[in-house]
């Protein structure tokens, strides 16, 4: 599900800011921006996010800032050395003036870098904290959409379920079509009187009995119950289950549609099939 989290917080000389965005994903994949200082807790910052957040494609950046005090760096002395001597070198063969030197040093590659301050436990509890903060905040979006997707997928099963009473409302007169036009055909090319009309009547059964869509409709009203059901059910994770009983009433659709040799069926099959359509599309973002 998508969602926006953001939490910031001082905790001593340091001020963390953490911002999370989630986009729809069938996996847990996450891009993680972290400064130097949370490197080491890379692995543990993580866990920490996929254990709240389960799935989705998430973008997390955290940010630091020192309050009322540079950013710590340390000095290569080594490394400001070793230039500093090629440097003097080059000055003195070009007769040039050796003082500016310092100053260019300090721009190079690696001579002044971050310090390698580390956490202790008590910063690193209250920064996890943090996290969880802006986890929670995350989920309150992902909930408000839930909702949303909730009301939205029942609105698209209960159309279905109306369409499927049109349907069960037609059947009857759907039978009794097929019966007449079958009865004009035999009459129009053999003649009135040309067949038997007994074994006309074993041969309508058996051909009606296997055109009958009966069957489809207690199955597919079923389907359609347990999706609700399972739709209001407490509790994480039932995508998967609901995108499988998409399937069964979508199994079920295609069955009506393929025995219907009726306009008026046929017509609510294609309007049941674009609202099971647009419920797939839904079920692709839940949990």
């Amino acid at each position: 599900m998508t969602g926006f989290g953001r939490a910031e917080k001082a905790i001593g000389k340091k001020t963390f800011l953490v911002e999370i965005k989630s986009l729809n994903g069938k996996q847990f994949e996450i891009l993680l921006k972290l400064p130097s200082l949370l490197k080491a807790y890379e692995f543990d910052i993580r866990n920490q996010l996929s254990e709240k957040l389960l799935r989705g494609t998430i973008d997390c950046t955290i940010s630091l800032k020192q309050n009322g005090a540079a950013k710590p760096v340390v000095i290569n002395t080594e490394l400001a050395k070793s230039y500093y001597q090629q440097l003097a070198e080059m000055a003195e063969s070009l007769k040039l003036d050796t003082g500016s030197i310092l100053s260019s040093l300090l721009k190079l590659p690696e001579v002044v870098v971050p310090s390698t301050e580390i956490m202790d436990k008590d910063e690193w509890a209250l920064f996890q904290d943090v996290v969880n903060e802006a986890i929670t905040n995350i989920n309150m979006h992902r909930i408000n959409e839930g909702e949303m997707l909730e009301r939205d997928l029942e609105l698209r099963i209960n159309n279905i379920r109306e369409l499927q009473n049109k349907v069960i409302k037609l059947e009857p007169l759907r039978q009794q079509k097929i019966r007449e036009g079958l009865v004009k055909l035999l009459e129009e090319n053999v003649g009135k009187d040309n067949f038997d009309r007994n074994r006309m009547e074993q041969e309508m059964i058996y051909y009606i009995e296997k055109i009958d869509i009966n069957e489809e409709q207690v199955r597919l009203k079923n389907h359609c119950e347990y999706f609700i059901s399972l739709l209001k059910e407490p509790g994480d994770a039932k995508g998967k289950k609901l995108s499988f009983v998409l399937q069964e009433i979508g199994r079920e659709i295609n069955t009506t549609g393929a025995k219907a040799y009726d306009s008026e069926i046929q017509k609510a099959v294609v309007i049941m099939k674009d609202e099971l359509e647009k419920a797939k599309e839904q079920v692709l973002n839940v949990l």
